[in-house]
């Protein structure tokens, strides 16, 4: 670490503190850093969020959603999972608004499970994930994700500066939304 810099994991992501230069922390201190981490990491969003989709099963059902599986039978045959999990994560991605449940309108016995808009906005989360595992985990798939229009693979899902520029994690770091704002107002001047 040069220049005095300390990096610290932030709710699965980095936060990095230059001694003296972090809105409300004393210069140097490391009590005041864990004590800010701690008070940033109770109101970071990605906790709840892996709550409700972070457990494997509701993973490869979203997943089996994008992929057009609609039916309990589907959801189980597709993915040899038990049927008391499936029933539990359904219910649980229902309530979550990840997925909905309709009444099948050609088998009035059965029902569909379709993603939201909200499931849908997964997309890239689950294709980062896959790609993740391609890169890290079991190799490139037989099977890759297209653009329907052209039949060419979809880009590398990464992180983007405003003009463009691949970040990687050491080009971030977490500033209030207010000096956002204000970068953003002091470049449009």
């Amino acid at each position: 670490m040069s220049g005095g810099e300390l990096f610290i994991c932030k709710c699965l992501c980095l936060l990095r503190v230059v001694e003296g230069s972090a809105a409300g922390l004393a210069q140097g201190t490391v009590r005041s850093t864990i004590d800010e981490f701690r008070k940033q990491a109770l109101e970071c969003p990605l906790p709840p969020a892996v709550e409700l989709i972070g457990e494997k099963w509701a993973f490869l059902i979203v997943r089996g959603a994008f992929n057009n599986l609609q039916h309990f039978e589907e959801f189980q045959a597709g993915l040899g999972i038990a049927r008391n999990i499936l029933s539990d994560r359904l219910s649980k991605l229902v309530s979550g608004g990840i997925l909905q449940r309709t009444p099948d309108s050609s088998d009035k016995r059965k029902v569909v499970y379709s993603l939201t808009p909200k499931g849908g906005a997964l997309a890239p989360v689950v294709l980062a994930l896959r790609q993740w595992g391609e890169d890290w985990g079991s190799g490139p798939a037989d099977v890759v994700l297209a653009d329907r229009r052209t039949g060419l693979p979809v880009r590398k899902i990464c992180v983007e500066a405003q003009d463009g520029t691949v970040l990687k994690h050491e080009d971030l770091i977490w500033v209030s939304r207010e000096v956002t704002e204000a970068a953003r107002k002091g470049k449009a001047a």
